[in-house]
């Protein structure tokens, strides 16, 4: 039986950086993937989803041509075989890439689908049907999640899709509904839209984007809206027929008033449900609560030497958590002394157009947990580079504790906010101060000045609006 020091089972952004991590540390390391390298968010999930919303913006820019002083003749035809095409590439390169990093660090692979046994060792099923038993001391879970299915939608590939068909059409659907509004939803909602699919986009709750600050996601529903998104909120999809050619949906607002919509497609974009099904977890009597697995802050399970990271856990299910957590993990194990996970400041991003980034409080929840604040704001049209940009939608809005002057929250909209939120992400780390923030000086110009400007505006000393 061929035994390491650590075992990992799935290699994406958790995984496969889990076990570089704990190789640098001295440990012998493999990991065991049933897939492809690099997991769901490699494959398909963040990063094909960005190849396609570069393909929309530059689509975009050539259509808006005229407004930079650059003529073109005829009309931009927006390519969207070639433009999977150009994702699948991208995708197949970044895999090609973990499986160098993962070489390069002397980290094994093992292909198969993997499950834990009684007596904690971890028997791989091979595509041949082969059984093989391999023994660690310690095992990491990473299996991350897939799309998750409503009762009354459920998907079938063809008609209702979840995000993994979404990146593969054959062809570019006339018209689309795309049911839930989080990252996943709005992002593919602004793709289609931007290359000339008909969208409707439907939330259950009273906003798009939920979990972000209200003014941010107002603000992205006017976009959207302005960008010919038929945009639902405080609505639910209740039915939705395929019986025909095209897809009868049947959409109930708050009133309890109803629609039917017809779409080529629905995409199901509702969250996701963990992958912890058949890893044999009960057998080895590791505790789950709420569908996900119990961990404590070093991301031991309820059986000494297994551990979990990344959406099976609880947390934000984002590809930079599941990275840190296993970093973590390993570093634990190691005998070092890491600072368990500051969930509080996470960074979240959303890729559509404008973009959206945010950490920390919201000013409701904010207020709810007892603050007194300054509240500073920053629009993007009192902004030079943006103004130069052509991108002056937006703002930067930042939340201060007005006693201490602790920065609670961050939330941006606009161009190249994702780029952007690391700087609050890190001041909030060190804990700095507001006035810090003002006296930090900024360069000009640049998008960033709006951070030093918003910041500004919460303490009465903003000098741009």
């Amino acid at each position: 039986m061929e035994k390491y020091d650590v075992l990992v089972i799935g290699s994406g952004p958790g995984g496969y950086v889990t076990a570089i991590r704990a190789s640098q540390l001295g440990m012998k390391v493999a990991i065991i993937e049933k897939a492809e390298l690099g997991g769901v968010c490699l494959n398909w999930g963040c990063i094909p989803t960005k190849s396609l919303l570069k393909s929309a913006q530059v689509f975009d820019y050539l259509n808006h041509a005229a407004d930079y002083g650059i003529q073109i003749d005829g009309s931009a035809n927006a390519d969207f075989g070639a433009m999977v095409k150009r994702s699948r590439e991208v995708a197949g390169g970044m895999s090609k890439g973990v499986q160098f990093l993962l070489k390069k660090n002397k980290v094994e692979v093992i292909q198969g689908t993997a499950k834990l046994t009684k007596d904690k060792k971890v028997e791989v099923t091979g595509a041949d049907k082969k059984k093989t038993t391999y023994e660690a001391p310690h095992v990491i879970l990473a299996t991350g999640a897939r799309s998750r299915e409503l009762p009354n939608l459920p998907q079938d590939g063809k008609k209702i899709i979840g995000y993994r068909e979404a990146l593969t059409l054959d062809k570019q659907p006339e018209s689309m509904v795309v049911v839930g509004s989080g990252a996943i939803g709005s992002e593919f909602a602004y793709f289609y839209s931007t290359i000339g699919t008909k969208v409707t986009l439907v939330e259950f709750m009273d906003n798009i984007v939920p979990v972000e600050d209200d003014e941010v996601s107002k603000q992205l529903a006017r976009s959207f809206k302005k960008a010919g998104i038929d945009v639902r909120t405080s609505s639910e999809v209740t039915k939705a027929d395929t019986s025909g050619k095209k897809v009868k949906v049947t959409i109930k607002d708050k009133k309890g008033k109803e629609e039917v919509v017809e779409a080529d497609i629905v995409l199901s974009a509702v969250g996701i449900a963990p992958n912890t099904e058949n890893l044999g977890l009960e057998e080895a009597g590791v505790t789950l609560e709420k569908g996900r697995v119990k961990v404590d802050e070093f991301y031991q399970t309820s059986v000494p030497g297994i551990y979990a990271i990344g959406d099976i856990v609880p947390g934000q299910a984002l590809a930079h958590v599941a990275s840190a957590e296993g970093i973590i993990c390993v570093e634990k194990i190691a005998g070092h002394h890491p600072e368990p996970l500051n969930y509080g400041n996470i960074p979240g991003c959303t890729y559509t157009g404008p973009e959206v980034a945010s950490v920390g409080l919201t000013e409701k929840a904010a207020k709810e947990a007892g603050y007194e604040l300054k509240v500073g704001k920053f629009p993007f049209s009192a902004s030079g580079k943006a103004s130069a940009a052509g991108h002056k939608d937006g703002f930067v809005k930042l939340i201060f504790d007005a006693k201490y002057g602790e920065l609670l929250g961050a939330h941006m909209i606009g161009a190249n906010v994702t780029e952007m939120i690391a700087e609050l992400v890190v001041a909030r780390k060190l804990e700095t101060t507001g006035h810090e923030i003002i006296k930090t000086v900024h360069p000009h110009p640049t998008l960033s000045e709006a951070v030093m400007e918003a910041a500004a505006a919460a303490y009465g000393e903003v000098i741009h609006i």
